[in-house]
């Protein structure tokens, strides 16, 4: 009897080492190389849509390899419960115009605004953000399936600064 209990238990603990194992790697991964984003909100329009789902990698923001036109996901500045999504227009020395003000861009930091330039809280509210609370770069949508693809880098009809 107490064998017979010993081999179930083991076969028990040998399935919950392997989920153990198995939740460290897809934890890893999500928080290390990339994960899945619901974008929610205007601000981003007509990019990306509230609701829709982006494939985003964590590499090239610790890498420090973020250019001007990715579109990103960061900690928003003004409150670090929540996430925005929001397009890399200037970076860390770059002159940024915002109505009659120029503002230039400090070394680490990045200038955050959202395609959707009458509905966006972006950098043109807050300032200029630092360049680590970007957590990864937006790589593709992948819903709605109609819309599945990358994103450009930088929409034909945006004018760089």
């Amino acid at each position: 009897m107490t064998s017979r209990l010993y081999r179930h238990l083991g076969k028990w603990l040998g399935v919950a080492g392997y989920m153990v194992q198995y939740g460290c790697i897809a934890h890893c991964t999500l928080e290390f190389v990339g994960d899945f984003v619901v974008c929610k909100g205007p601000s981003m329009e007509p990019t990306i849509f509230s609701e829709d789902i982006i494939l985003t990698e964590h590499i090239t923001p610790r890498f420090n390899r973020i250019n001007r036109g990715d579109v990103i996901i960061a900690r928003s500045p003004s409150n670090p419960r929540h996430h925005i999504c929001k397009r890399v227009v200037a970076l860390g020395g770059d002159k940024v115009k915002n109505g009659f003000h120029t503002h230039i861009v400090p070394k680490g930091h990045v200038w955050l605004e959202g395609d959707n330039n009458h509905n966006s809280t972006d950098s043109r509210s807050f300032g200029s953000v630092p360049a680590g609370l970007i957590r990864g770069r937006a790589v593709c949508r992948v819903w709605p399936l109609s819309e599945l693809g990358a994103l450009a880098p930088t929409p034909s009809w945006h004018v760089p600064r």
